[in-house]
């Protein structure tokens, strides 16, 4: 019989998606998707209402530790929805055969700041002159374009990537900070992550966009042997709030003198354990 995997979901207001997504991820220990509204065109400017309700969601095997995970969930769900109209959690099972291709339908063409777009591989796309096309397959890799902190992270980067830097991209997930580096001009990147499959989804993402030159893909976390001190112009780490704490004295040794360092996920619950920077 096919093995089974437990799609988890709650129906939460925008700006209760971080909290709830850091619950989610710390219970299962699996990628979250975070999928908005759809029914809006970004071509052309419009964006989903400000009242739209956001779905948070993770997949976990059908095994002995599943309702423990979803306990988990639940309950701290249910603290949230003391403060928000958040909705009971919600679970549906999806066999093995159909689990590569489940949560493709939830993934859309994507702009984000001034000109980047994020085009799903299996999608067509139109592309205009200006657009900064970013071929995407995360697989079971974070990074899509659709997470708060990812969008943010890009947007940033649209704006403070020049020619010739040199990047570091700490937790590269699907790749898609290192991609945008690359096609915003950027010298080179050295791309760490902990996670295989992240690596593996990186490396695949760095061949359909052709920007493999110039990236350096290595396992592991810091310190790393392909990360020299004193070398970066930019050090990216979108990831948790725990391991950018762990990570900063790390990240800002790899810094050239007036190097720009970009972190997210911190959540404002966390804003006071921020080292000084």
């Amino acid at each position: 019989m096919p093995r089974e995997w437990v799609e988890l979901s709650i129906s939460t207001p925008a700006e209760f998606v971080e909290p709830l997504a850091e619950i989610f991820r710390r219970a299962s220990g699996q990628q979250v998707v975070i999928e908005e509204q759809g029914g809006f065109n970004p071509d052309e400017g419009e964006t989903p209402p400000s009242d739209a309700p956001v779905i948070v969601k993770t997949y976990v095997p059908q095994d002995k530790k599943t309702d423990q995970i979803k306990g988990q969930i639940d309950l701290a769900a249910r603290l949230v929805a003391a403060l928000a109209p958040v909705s009971e959690l919600q679970q549906r099972i999806i066999r093995e055969e159909d689990w590569a291709n489940a949560w493709k339908k939830h993934f859309h063409v994507l702009t984000i700041g001034k000109n980047i777009v994020i085009v799903p591989t299996w999608l067509e796309h139109k592309q205009k002159p200006s657009d900064l096309i970013i071929y995407l397959d995360p697989g079971m890799a974070f990074g899509t374009g659709h997470h708060p902190t990812t969008k943010l992270c890009l947007e940033i980067l649209e704006k403070v990537v020049g020619p010739q830097m040199n990047i570091l991209d700490l937790g590269t997930g699907s790749g898609i900070l290192t991609i945008a580096a690359m096609k915003l001009g950027a010298r080179s990147v050295v791309a760490l992550d902990t996670d295989p499959l992240a690596i593996k989804a990186t490396r695949s993402n760095l061949k359909v966009n052709t920007v493999g030159n110039g990236v350096i893909l290595g396992q592991g976390t810091l310190p790393h042997a392909k990360v020299p001190d004193q070398t970066f112009d930019i050090a990216i780490a979108n990831i948790s709030a725990k391991t950018v704490l762990e990570q900063t004295q790390n990240l800002l040794s790899t810094l050239l003198p007036g190097g720009f360092l970009l972190v997210s996920g911190m959540i404002e619950e966390r804003v006071q354990e921020e080292p000084a920077i």
